[in-house]
């Protein structure tokens, strides 16, 4: 069964990721722009082995949660979180920078040990 908390700081009650205001406009952005609806849809958080640290960051847009999912919402953003990412996600900060250098999501996560060198993959 999918859990439901509210926004706040990441890791209050359970909650395994906050989103800035930033991000949250980005991803309704594109999400309006798919023509999903976001009252349904969500940005999808996950966690996958790969990249040079041994884990690496997924993003993705999904027209529901599934069942097991934690389902966050932030600024109007639902996101959804699986069971086996929030281990390593809890606490995060999911933000949206922009320059020079390219534009993008980014996670800011304090369980982080090491990363690699261009910042794409890491380990806990």
């Amino acid at each position: 069964m999918s859990q439901t908390v509210d926004s706040g700081e990441a890791g209050e009650t359970g909650e395994p990721v906050v989103v800035t205001e930033e991000a949250a406009e980005q991803a309704l952005d594109l999400i309006d722009g798919e023509g999903y609806d976001p009252d349904e849809a969500g940005l999808r958080l996950f966690v996958q082995q790969g990249g040079c640290a041994g884990l690496s960051y997924g993003l993705r847009f999904d027209l529901e949660p599934e069942e097991d999912d934690a389902i966050t919402e932030h600024h109007g953003l639902r996101v959804f979180v699986d069971p086996a990412s929030q281990k390593y996600v809890e606490g995060s900060v999911l933000d949206f920078e922009g320059g020079l250098q390219g534009a993008g999501f980014h996670v800011e996560n304090p369980n982080v040990e090491s990363e690699c060198g261009c910042g794409e993959s890491f380990r806990t």
